[in-house]
């Protein structure tokens, strides 16, 4: 349950209790502002390599590589107060040719740019006043190879900075600390030949990387080289992958950039060579309240440009940037909000198991919602995000609960008898799941243990930007290591839906985060009805559960001989001896992993034999699967438990109505 001040609790007790709801609209998906791109610059430039910074004075500095039959010259440019009225077609030749690709970084007044040519020779060239003025080109450092075709490098806080470079297999680092450079070195992982690569400093470097693996697989991953936040100075984490090709296929990554604004914000571009072959740039963001260390990001989404090369990005003050060498764009990083609360007429929200919507009336008699996206609704748009917050006006005032948070899906004006509205429609995270389907394969635990099941929950609930919270968990959701495949068209819902069935634990979806819990017998009740809390009406049921046996049937993996388990609710069994169920999953490769899973069918069975419904005033912080206890003398029920397993406010003040219909299950 959702923590509610005392006056709130109060007040959703008193028999004089006055309801207030609010409602809001934000620019957001996930709570991921939306960035509204609009290009300011559209050039004749050559697509090639390039990249973007800001420095500390707010001017824009880009540079580039020309084409080879331009020598691969390297350019630059400094806008000083970019914006819709700026020349951006100017560019400096910096006498320096037969260049690759190319970085530039920059602190404060400092910026660096650095490249490598086809002498293998590591370059630098440096400003100290904001991209102004430069130095001369000093050699830093060797590459193993000519061909370095990925390059990045960001600063810390304190001025040290690193470069990273992509040489065949290799990734390189260089540092520069307290002025002096050090010796390069390589990371420790084995793939096949690297792409690109994309830093950006937050108390590690973090990194994504683009190549193939040694399966000669195409794929985009995230690690860490540490420096004492997530990972120790030095050391290296695991690559995560966050997109993958097939080899052999005609698909594969390259042109990695990444920022990070607000959150972490990445292009990638997806090459195609097969008919109507295309260069599409892709973006991604990591999802709200996860490290850069966990490596969940969510689905990539495709830009409307054509670039080999791909995007640039960088920010500064409210605004975010993008550049390549011939274009440039600006979007504002603020979010935005409307408060429709004075507006609403009414509120329905419903939550399940697998499914929530919301559906909000705006009076509209006076014309104020007749077009939404624009003047002051241009918040209000499908895919905006509604946060619904159900309180009660209290000795404090208005008060509400944290809120939950849906996805205008559609609206509608509706008008009869001299009354209009604007009607709002919303799915929650389950609805995006739905409507989610995987773009790529995965496969995990083929092998050995990669992933466990809640570690696949927390990967594909993250694909449509949901983090994964902790109530209570079992043991086998962090234990258990099934060997499993998502393949492209797989719905999200489907995935969730097929992971859950090898564990005894749910998971609840509320806003921006999905709960995992562990439901046990012995769960303390966190609400009580029917004493300071009426109860309006209500009925209990009390049911057989539909299985009563469980015969669960695996390989050993190692010796490749059968696994059988059998499990069994006594006590049912002598009402209805015939509830049995056969599964197979050669998954299951051990006694006690058999039994796991017949025990948690028969405890999902057991939950849905009792069931039932109670309409009561609305409970601000009601949450599924929450325990409550019920004392109804009509139905000889004294602090009897049940679990919450569905969940419906309707909020009607012309009708006086404010009610909760809560769905019971057993305990």
């Amino acid at each position: 349950m959702r923590t509610l001040s005392s006056t709130l609790l109060a007040s959703q007790k008193s028999a004089s209790r006055i309801p207030y709801v609010k409602v809001t609209a934000t620019n957001k998906l996930v709570g991921v502002v939306r960035l509204k791109w609009e290009r300011l610059y559209t050039g004749t430039e050559p697509d090639g390599y390039h990249a973007v910074t800001v420095p500390g004075d707010g001017s824009l500095v880009r540079v580039r590589v020309g084409p080879g039959e331009d020598s691969n010259k390297l350019y630059r440019q400094r806008v000083t107060s970019p914006g819709p009225q700026s020349d951006f077609s100017q560019w400096t030749y910096t006498n320096q040719y037969n260049c690759q690709a190319v970085a530039v970084a920059s602190r404060s007044a400092e910026v660096i740019i650095f490249w490598v040519n086809v002498n293998h020779e590591l370059v630098r060239l440096l400003s100290s006043d904001y991209g102004a003025s430069w130095g001369t080109a000093d050699v830093i450092d060797l590459s193993t190879s000519s061909l370095v075709p990925g390059i990045s490098a960001a600063y810390k806080p304190n001025g040290d900075i690193a470069v990273f470079f992509a040489s065949g297999t290799n990734l390189y680092v260089k540092k520069r600390v307290g002025g002096s450079w050090q010796g390069k070195s390589a990371w420790d992982k084995t793939t096949g030949v690297l792409s690109s690569v994309a830093a950006v400093y937050d108390g590690d470097w973090n990194l994504i990387v683009t190549g193939q693996d040694t399966s000669g697989n195409y794929r985009v991953w995230s690690l860490v080289y540490g420096d004492g936040g997530a990972v120790p100075a030095g050391d290296w984490s695991a690559l995560k992958a966050l997109a993958s090709a097939a080899s052999g296929g005609d698909f594969e990554y390259r042109a990695v950039y990444m920022d990070k604004p607000d959150f972490y914000r990445a292009f990638y571009v997806e090459k195609f060579t097969g008919t109507q072959s295309y260069n599409r740039p892709f973006r991604v963001h990591n999802v709200p309240e996860t490290g850069f260390l966990n490596g969940l990001w969510c689905e990539p989404v495709p830009f409307n440009l054509s670039s080999e090369f791909g995007i640039a990005m960088a920010h500064y003050g409210s605004y975010a940037w993008l550049s390549t060498p011939s274009g440039v764009w600006r979007s504002n990083l603020q979010a935005e909000s409307l408060d429709v609360t004075a507006d609403v007429t009414g509120a329905r929200q419903e939550s399940q198991p697998t499914g929530g919507k919301l559906t909000v009336e705006l009076r509209n008699e006076n014309g104020k919602h007749n077009a939404p996206g624009t003047g002051s609704l241009a918040v209000l748009v499908t895919g905006c995000q509604l946060e619904f917050s159900p309180g009660y006006r209290t000795t404090q005032g208005n008060e509400f609960s944290a809120a939950p948070a849906f996805w205008l899906e559609a609206y509608e004006h509706t008008s009869a008898g001299g009354i209009a509205n604007l009607v709002l429609y919303g799915i929650d995270g389950w609805g995006l799941l739905s409507e989610w389907r995987a773009q790529h394969q995965f496969r995990w635990n083929r092998t050995g243990d990669e992933m466990s099941v809640k570690q696949m929950l927390e990967f594909v609930l993250a694909r449509v930007g949901l983090k994964l919270e902790v109530k209570s968990e079992s043991a086998v959701v962090t234990g258990f290591y099934p060997d499993f495949t998502i393949h492209p068209g797989d719905s999200g819902l489907a995935i969730i839906s097929r992971l859950l069935s090898f564990v005894p634990d749910v998971v609840f979806i509320e806003g921006l985060k999905a709960s995992l819990v562990n439901p046990q017998s012995s769960d303390t009740s966190v609400y009580s009805y029917g004493t300071a809390h009426v109860i309006f009406s209500a009925g209990y049921r009390t049911g057989v559960p539909e299985l009563n046996q469980v015969t669960v049937a695996g390989e050993d993996p190692a010796a490749g001989t059968p696994v059988i388990a059998n499990t069994f609710s006594w006590t049912q069994i002598e009402k209805f001896p015939e509830r049995w169920r056969p599964v197979f999953d050669k998954n299951v490769g051990t006694v006690a992993e058999a039994e796991d899973r017949g025990s948690a069918l028969l405890r999902d069975a057991e939950i849905a034999a009792t069931g039932g419904m109670v309409r009561v005033p609305v409970n601000c912080g009601q949450q599924m699967y929450d325990v409550i206890d019920i004392t109804d003398n009509r139905a000889g029920l004294s602090a009897a438990k049940r679990r919450v397993v569905g969940i419906s406010l309707s909020y009607r003040p012309d009708r006086g109505e404010y009610v909760q219909q809560l769905l019971l299950g057993g305990v």
